[in-house]
Protein backbone atom coordinates (compact mmCIF):
# COMPACT_ATOMS: atom_id res chain seq x y z
CA UNK A 1 0.00 0.00 0.00
CA UNK A 2 2.93 2.28 0.67
CA UNK A 3 4.37 1.25 -2.71
CA UNK A 4 0.41 2.41 -4.38
CA UNK A 5 0.42 5.81 -2.07
CA UNK A 6 3.88 6.76 -3.50
CA UNK A 7 3.55 6.36 -6.99
CA UNK A 8 0.03 8.00 -7.02
CA UNK A 9 1.84 11.41 -5.13
CA UNK A 10 4.41 11.17 -7.75
CA UNK A 11 2.28 10.53 -10.47
CA UNK A 12 -0.61 12.03 -10.01
CA UNK A 13 0.02 15.17 -12.26
CA UNK A 14 1.41 12.56 -15.47
CA UNK A 15 -1.76 10.35 -14.87
CA UNK A 16 -4.34 13.04 -15.22
CA UNK A 17 -2.28 14.52 -18.15
CA UNK A 18 -2.64 11.18 -19.90
CA UNK A 19 -5.81 11.11 -19.81
CA UNK A 20 -6.53 14.44 -20.58
CA UNK A 21 -4.12 14.01 -24.11
CA UNK A 22 -6.15 10.63 -24.75
CA UNK A 23 -9.67 12.68 -24.25
CA UNK A 24 -10.27 15.65 -26.52
CA UNK A 25 -13.15 17.05 -24.89
CA UNK A 26 -12.24 16.54 -21.60
CA UNK A 27 -12.66 18.72 -18.52
CA UNK A 28 -10.18 19.02 -16.19
CA UNK A 29 -12.47 17.37 -13.76
CA UNK A 30 -13.58 14.12 -16.13
CA UNK A 31 -9.35 13.80 -16.08
CA UNK A 32 -9.15 13.72 -12.64
CA UNK A 33 -12.65 11.79 -12.24
CA UNK A 34 -11.02 9.16 -14.31
CA UNK A 35 -7.89 8.94 -12.31
CA UNK A 36 -9.76 8.68 -9.36
CA UNK A 37 -12.24 5.85 -10.62
CA UNK A 38 -8.76 3.80 -11.52
CA UNK A 39 -7.60 4.87 -8.11
CA UNK A 40 -10.57 3.71 -6.04
CA UNK A 41 -10.99 0.36 -8.45
CA UNK A 42 -7.34 -0.47 -7.55
CA UNK A 43 -7.76 -0.23 -3.52
CA UNK A 44 -11.27 -2.02 -4.29
CA UNK A 45 -9.36 -4.73 -5.68
CA UNK A 46 -10.59 -8.50 -5.13
CA UNK A 47 -7.27 -9.43 -3.97
CA UNK A 48 -5.23 -6.70 -2.51
CA UNK A 49 -2.59 -9.03 -0.53
CA UNK A 50 -0.97 -10.54 -4.08
CA UNK A 51 1.08 -6.99 -5.03
CA UNK A 52 1.32 -5.98 -8.57
CA UNK A 53 4.46 -6.67 -10.64
CA UNK A 54 4.61 -3.87 -12.56
CA UNK A 55 2.46 -0.81 -10.62
CA UNK A 56 3.11 1.50 -13.79
CA UNK A 57 1.71 -0.28 -16.35
CA UNK A 58 -0.80 -1.73 -14.56
CA UNK A 59 -2.64 1.68 -13.75
CA UNK A 60 -2.09 3.14 -16.96
CA UNK A 61 -3.94 0.17 -18.45
CA UNK A 62 -6.48 0.52 -15.98
CA UNK A 63 -6.75 4.47 -17.45
CA UNK A 64 -6.73 3.39 -21.13
CA UNK A 65 -9.87 0.72 -20.16
CA UNK A 66 -11.51 3.45 -18.48
CA UNK A 67 -10.30 5.82 -21.47
CA UNK A 68 -12.15 3.15 -23.62
CA UNK A 69 -15.27 2.06 -21.56
CA UNK A 70 -16.01 6.18 -21.69
CA UNK A 71 -16.00 6.19 -25.56
CA UNK A 72 -17.95 3.21 -25.71
CA UNK A 73 -20.96 4.70 -23.53
CA UNK A 74 -20.54 8.25 -25.15
CA UNK A 75 -20.87 6.12 -28.81
CA UNK A 76 -23.85 4.12 -27.63
CA UNK A 77 -25.73 7.66 -26.13
CA UNK A 78 -24.84 9.22 -29.13
CA UNK A 79 -26.12 6.61 -31.42
CA UNK A 80 -29.70 6.42 -30.13
CA UNK A 81 -29.85 10.04 -30.03
CA UNK A 82 -29.15 9.62 -33.72
CA UNK A 83 -31.57 6.86 -34.22
CA UNK A 84 -34.31 8.84 -32.66
CA UNK A 85 -33.61 11.80 -34.45
CA UNK A 86 -33.64 10.16 -37.62
CA UNK A 87 -36.83 8.76 -36.97
CA UNK A 88 -38.37 11.96 -35.84
CA UNK A 89 -38.70 11.01 -32.44
CA UNK A 90 -37.76 13.40 -29.86
CA UNK A 91 -37.86 11.13 -26.38
CA UNK A 92 -37.85 14.25 -24.43
CA UNK A 93 -40.19 15.74 -26.26
CA UNK A 94 -42.73 12.87 -25.76
CA UNK A 95 -41.72 13.04 -22.51
CA UNK A 96 -42.56 16.72 -21.80
CA UNK A 97 -46.34 15.71 -23.91
CA UNK A 98 -47.17 12.31 -21.88
CA UNK A 99 -46.38 14.35 -18.24
CA UNK A 100 -48.62 17.53 -20.15
CA UNK A 101 -51.79 15.13 -20.88
CA UNK A 102 -51.49 13.89 -17.62
CA UNK A 103 -51.94 16.92 -15.75
CA UNK A 104 -54.69 17.86 -18.17
CA UNK A 105 -56.35 14.58 -17.43
CA UNK A 106 -56.04 15.44 -13.72
CA UNK A 107 -57.72 18.98 -14.34
CA UNK A 108 -60.17 17.47 -16.31
CA UNK A 109 -61.57 14.95 -13.47
CA UNK A 110 -62.35 17.84 -11.45
CA UNK A 111 -64.55 19.13 -14.39
CA UNK A 112 -68.32 18.84 -14.33
CA UNK A 113 -69.52 15.88 -16.08
CA UNK A 114 -71.02 18.07 -18.77
CA UNK A 115 -67.93 20.19 -19.42
CA UNK A 116 -65.94 17.00 -19.56
CA UNK A 117 -68.08 15.54 -22.17
CA UNK A 118 -67.79 18.17 -24.30
CA UNK A 119 -63.89 18.74 -24.41
CA UNK A 120 -63.61 15.20 -24.85
CA UNK A 121 -66.33 14.55 -27.57
CA UNK A 122 -64.75 18.12 -29.46
CA UNK A 123 -60.93 17.57 -28.68
CA UNK A 124 -60.00 14.91 -28.65
CA UNK A 125 -62.72 12.98 -30.77
CA UNK A 126 -62.82 15.83 -32.95
CA UNK A 127 -66.55 16.08 -33.20
CA UNK A 128 -68.18 19.24 -34.58
CA UNK A 129 -70.65 20.98 -32.12
CA UNK A 130 -73.21 21.03 -34.58
CA UNK A 131 -73.50 17.17 -34.47
CA UNK A 132 -72.87 17.35 -30.29
CA UNK A 133 -75.69 19.76 -30.18
CA UNK A 134 -78.23 17.30 -32.16
CA UNK A 135 -77.43 13.91 -30.49
CA UNK A 136 -77.43 15.65 -26.95
CA UNK A 137 -80.42 17.81 -27.60
CA UNK A 138 -78.47 20.87 -26.38
CA UNK A 139 -78.08 24.44 -27.92
CA UNK A 140 -75.09 25.12 -29.66
CA UNK A 141 -74.36 28.18 -27.40
CA UNK A 142 -74.58 26.06 -24.36
CA UNK A 143 -72.00 23.99 -25.84
CA UNK A 144 -69.67 26.96 -26.85
CA UNK A 145 -69.91 28.02 -22.83
CA UNK A 146 -69.62 24.81 -21.18
CA UNK A 147 -66.45 24.31 -23.18
CA UNK A 148 -65.22 27.82 -22.90
CA UNK A 149 -65.72 27.71 -18.81
CA UNK A 150 -63.83 23.77 -19.09
CA UNK A 151 -61.03 25.57 -20.88
CA UNK A 152 -60.48 28.44 -18.18
CA UNK A 153 -61.00 25.89 -15.16
CA UNK A 154 -58.15 23.70 -16.82
CA UNK A 155 -56.08 26.26 -17.86
CA UNK A 156 -56.15 28.27 -14.11
CA UNK A 157 -55.49 24.65 -12.75
CA UNK A 158 -52.04 24.00 -14.95
CA UNK A 159 -50.97 27.37 -14.43
CA UNK A 160 -51.54 26.70 -11.19
CA UNK A 161 -49.17 23.73 -11.17
CA UNK A 162 -46.52 25.73 -12.86
CA UNK A 163 -46.72 28.67 -10.53
CA UNK A 164 -46.51 25.90 -7.65
CA UNK A 165 -43.24 24.36 -9.14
Amino acid sequence: MNRLADFLWREREALVGYVRRRIDDAADQDAEDIVQDVIVNLFDRADPTVPVQNLAAYIYRALRNRIIDRFRRRRETVALTDAAAASGENPLRDAEKGEMLDLVFEAMDELRAEEKAVILATEFEGRPFKDLAADWGVPLGTLLARKSRALDKIRKRLTGQFNDS
